[in-house]
């Protein structure tokens, strides 16, 4: 038995401690929301957050997480997360998504950038290129990259 903090609750798993988060996530807990996209962190489908840092869960193995608090996407749009409401809502007014399959990792990741930026750079907004920088590991196949920037910066400025 693994026991992960899953979205503030303990949750204990009847895995191999080396199955991805992904998976634990997804087939042990129902939490579908992180998507499966390469399998090898390049396309950032299955951003989580660890200790509110985005990771990508298809190559973090469980063991990796014993002790640490991981959040899903489920928890972020939930209603109960400032930074994930400012984003969700930014989302829907630049109607950011297509075919929607990658949003729940750019969500998170997005979500990540704000949060630390609050952190490290209270009141400053990010520019387009820092808000580049901090996507970049979040592919899109239809290609929403200036709708993710604008929604991106407008959440900012929604937080600020």
């Amino acid at each position: 038995m693994t026991t992960l903090n899953v979205n503030g609750r303990a949750q204990a798993l009847d895995a191999d401690p080396a199955t991805p988060i992904l998976w634990a996530l997804r087939d042990n807990l129902g939490l579908t929301g992180t998507k499966f996209g390469c399998g090898v962190a390049q396309c950032g489908a299955c951003t989580v957050h660890m200790n509110g840092q985005a990771i990508r869960s298809c190559v973090t193995p469980m063991s990796a997480a014993v002790g640490q608090k991981i959040t899903t996407i489920e928890a972020v749009t939930a209603g109960q997360d400032r930074v994930g409401n400012a984003v969700r809502d930014a989302w829907v007014k630049h109607d950011v998504a297509q075919c929607g399959y990658c949003q729940s990792g750019q969500i998170m990741s997005a979500t990540a950038f704000l949060k630390g930026r609050q952190k490290s750079q209270p009141g400053k907004l990010p520019t387009a290129a820092e808000i580049d920088a901090a996507m970049a590991g979040n592919l899109c196949r239809c290609g929403t990259y200036a709708r993710i920037r604008a929604a991106v910066a407008d959440a900012a400025r929604a937080l600020a």
